[in-house]
C-alpha cells in the first residue's frame, strides 16, 4: 500500500523492503494463488526466481496473515448509473465516503469542471459528474487528474466525490470513480444527471445509485438529444465511431 493510498510510503520504500521479488515470493508461498512452476523471460520458473528474496520491512510489504485489507484496492461498481459498472480505488478513498449520498453537480467536460471548481461551484457533500470524457465522448478517455488534484488542492478531498465516464491515473485518491458504463456519449444515464440530483455511493457494498424512478429515467432518455461527436474526422473520428465501451475494454470493432 503506497503513496496517494499511503502517502508516508513510495514505490522507493517497496524496493528497500525487498520489492517485486519479495511481494511474488509471499504469494507463491501460499498455495492456489500463483503457479510456482510457469516459466518466466528469466528462462526460470517463478519460483526459481524468488526463492532467495526477502522481505526487509514487514510494515511495507504485508504477509498474507496481516494484510492491509481483507479485500482487493479495487472495488467495481454497479447500479442504474452505471449498468455495466465502475471503477474506483477504495484503496484511496477516506474512511468518511466509503458511504456517501449528495447532490449532483454536473459538467458536460473536463475543462468545464475546472472552471467550475476554481469559481466555487463544488462545495463539501457535493458530488461532481463530469461526463462526455469517455472512449467515444472524450475521444479516448482522457484521465481526470487534474480535477480530483483541483478538488484536494481547495481541501475537499475528504467531502467530495467525482463520476465520470472518463479515466483516473494511478496517483489519484479520494472518492473518484471511473469508468462509467455505458457513458453519456452511449446514452448511459450519467447523461440525464441534473444538477441537484441525489447520487448515493456505497463502495463496500458495489453499489452506485441515481436516486430516480425507473420512468422518470426512461422519460429523459427519451428526450436526451443525440450525441454529436467532438471531432468526426481523421483517426480520432474513425476512432470515435468505432470504440466500445469501457467494460469491454474501449477495443476498435471493426
Amino acid at each position: 500500500k503506497v503513496s496517494p493510498a499511503r502517502p508516508d510510503i513510495h514505490i522507493e520504500d517497496v524496493h528497500n523492503a525487498g520489492g517485486i521479488s519479495a511481494i511474488l515470493k509471499e504469494l507463491t508461498n501460499k498455495e492456489g494463488l500463483l503457479s510456482r512452476e510457469v516459466i518466466t523471460v528469466t528462462g526460470k520458473s517463478v519460483h526459481e526466481n524468488v526463492k532467495d528474496a526477502n522481505t526487509l520491512d514487514s510494515d511495507v510489504i504485508r504477509s498474507l496473515d496481516n494484510p492491509f485489507s481483507i479485500t482487493g484496492g479495487l472495488n467495481v461498481l454497479f447500479g442504474n448509473l452505471a449498468p455495466d459498472g465502475a471503477i474506483v480505488k477504495s484503496a484511496a478513498v477516506e474512511k468518511e465516503m466509503l458511504v456517501h449520498k449528495g447532490p449532483a453537480v454536473v459538467f458536460e467536460s473536463q475543462d468545464e469542471a475546472l472552471e467550475g471548481i476554481k469559481n466555487k461551484k463544488v462545495k463539501a457533500g457535493d458530488v461532481v459528474i463530469i461526463r462526455y470524457e469517455g472512449p467515444k465522448g472524450g475521444p479516448g478517455m482522457p484521465e481526470m487528474l487534474a480535477p480530483t488534484s483541483a478538488i484536494m488542492g481547495m481541501g475537499l478531498g475528504s467531502k467530495v466525490a467525482l463520476l465520470t465516464d472518463g479515466r483516473f491515473s494511478g496517483g489519484t485518491r479520494g472518492a473518484c470513480i471511473g469508468h462509467v458504463s455505458p457513458e453519456a456519449a452511449e446514452r448511459g444515464t450519467i447523461a440525464i444527471v441534473h444538477n441537484g440530483d441525489i447520487i448515493s455511493i456505497d463502495i463496500p457494498n458495489n453499489k452506485l445509485e441515481l436516486e430516480l424512478s425507473e420512468s422518470e429515467i426512461e422519460s429523459r432518455l427519451n428526450k436526451l438529444e443525440q450525441f454529436e461527436p467532438k471531432i468526426k474526422k481523421g483517426y480520432l473520428g474513425r476512432y470515435a465511431k468505432l470504440v466500445t465501451s469501457a467494460n469491454t475494454g474501449a477495443i476498435l470493432k471493426i
